[in-house]
């Protein structure tokens, strides 16, 4: 299986971390990773058909806003909180703060129906 590909700390851009966060379901599922948990697709995302899903969670991936690990069949995805602090001080708890507050306006789901 294909590993895993993360920016570095320092590889971390704002225009990729804003745009990782620019749709709402992202946004829902990094308030979820903030208060701690790992996650996983199916369990997280269980109305999403499974390659919006992936694509979500490769965006985030690819953002620099979370790890994804595998365990056999089953990815599990945390925060990058620390990176993410050091390099944008206070943007996730900005962010944190706005999907709380539900200023997404949007479901965790997208309305997609699994496959």
């Amino acid at each position: 299986m294909k590993a895993f590909v993360h920016p570095a700390r320092e590889d971390l851009r704002l225009d990729a971390v804003l745009e990782a966060l620019a749709h709402p379901l992202r946004l829902r599922i990094v308030g979820r990773l903030a208060e701690g948990e790992e996650l996983t697709c199916s369990t997280t995302l269980p109305d999403v058909n499974a390659s919006t899903a992936s694509r979500h969670w490769r965006v985030l991936r690819e953002g620099g806003i979370l790890w994804a690990r595998r365990e056999g069949r089953i990815i599990t995805h945390t925060l990058r909180r620390e990176d993410l602090d050091a390099r944008f001080p206070g943007l996730i708890d900005t962010v944190i703060a706005a999907v709380d507050d539900g200023e997404t306006g949007e479901p965790l789901s997208d309305g997609a129906a699994v496959g």
